[in-house]
């Protein structure tokens, strides 16, 4: 694959995939090659406006495509499961969006799969390989705040949601925490780990899904994150990680931060930016292309076990708030 372009599939028509399939033109060695959809009609359109060769009416046909190299999955968080193991059974590569799928029990099923057939498989957790959260990451590891003592993060978006709407809806693995909090949560590992213990609250709306959720995290050692998501109003959307020696502020939106601000115990704050063309989803494709390149069958930096850690947390904290999926 060193010779040629990485040829991707995309599994579902919606606008996640859309911005996905633009981003892919900032790799020059990266070709969409096709689409597929349930829907005959969605496939065509899709193709249509992006200019893709073949457009695909099932997922089978999809998976089944010779000429594709690895299939990004877009579907609804419900159907990652299904999605992603017609492909692994096609020996196809895949790059699933997040979260991974509903819960733990089916990430390993997946993860299990993948290594029976011995392709690859990532969670698309663009938040792990945006240059300005890695650069504070490396801040971090150098000392540039000290130890970190707590993390602040939030994601909170304003709706209104209709009943039927992914975000809401319980048939898709809707609610605020496997949508937005996944991020926050997110961040929280990066800077922390694993806490030793959680607690969480949250507002469930008649669907039965959370509509505004807290979680604080508590750490052994003495650190703390305070986590917040939700579907009724906007917030900041930022993230704060707080050491004995300073903090580093991510800036809107911090799960996808363009800047942030170091600020360092007696000096000058300083603003750190990284100007990115795009919305950040070719650092993931570029990262499946990496894999495939070098023959991996597991991102070392967004490894499975990175993955059944945050699955875990998620179970952990819908089992604290009564959220469940059929």
């Amino acid at each position: 694959m060193n010779d040629r372009p990485v040829r991707w599939g995309i599994l579902a028509t919606g606008g996640i995939a859309a911005s996905f399939v633009e981003d892919l033109k900032l790799l020059p060695d990266a070709e969409v090659v096709a689409v597929g959809s349930r829907s005959p009609e969605s496939a065509r359109a899709f193709a249509g406006t992006h200019d893709i060769p073949r457009a695909h009416g099932t997922w089978q046909e999809l998976a089944a495509d010779p000429d594709v190299d690895v299939i990004y999955v877009a579907t609804p968080h419900s159907a990652h499961f299904e999605a992603t193991m017609l492909c692994l059974d096609a020996g196809k590569a895949v790059l699933c969006e997040k979260p991974f799928t509903l819960d733990r029990a089916r990430a390993e099923r997946m993860i299990s799969r993948a290594r029976e057939r011995n392709v690859l498989l990532m969670e698309a957790m663009w938040t792990r390989l945006n240059p300005v959260v890695l650069r504070a990451v490396q801040l971090v590891r150098d000392g540039a705040i000290g130890e970190v003592t707590t993390v602040s993060s939030d994601f909170g978006v304003a709706g209104p949601f209709p009943p039927e709407h992914r975000m809401r809806a319980r048939r898709l693995g809707g609610g605020a925490l496997l949508d937005l909090g996944v991020y926050p949560i997110t961040i929280a590992h990066l800077f922390l780990g694993m806490p030793d213990h959680v607690r969480a609250w949250a507002k469930l709306g008649p669907e039965g899904t959370d509509e505004n959720t807290g979680i604080i995290f508590g750490y052994d050692r003495g650190a703390v994150a305070t986590l917040t998501c939700g579907m009724l109003g906007a917030t900041p959307n930022s993230a704060v990680i707080s050491g004995s020696a300073g903090r580093i502020t991510l800036h809107d939106p911090a799960f996808v931060p363009r800047a942030m601000t170091l600020h360092r115990a007696g000096a000058e704050s300083e603003v750190i930016t990284e100007d990115f063309p795009g919305k950040g989803y070719h650092y993931e494709a570029a990262e499946i292309h990496r894999c495939l390149r070098d023959g991996l069958t597991e991102s070392p930096v967004v490894p499975h076990s990175l993955t059944l850690d945050m699955m875990g947390l998620l179970d952990d904290i819908r089992a604290r708030i009564g959220v469940s999926y059929d």
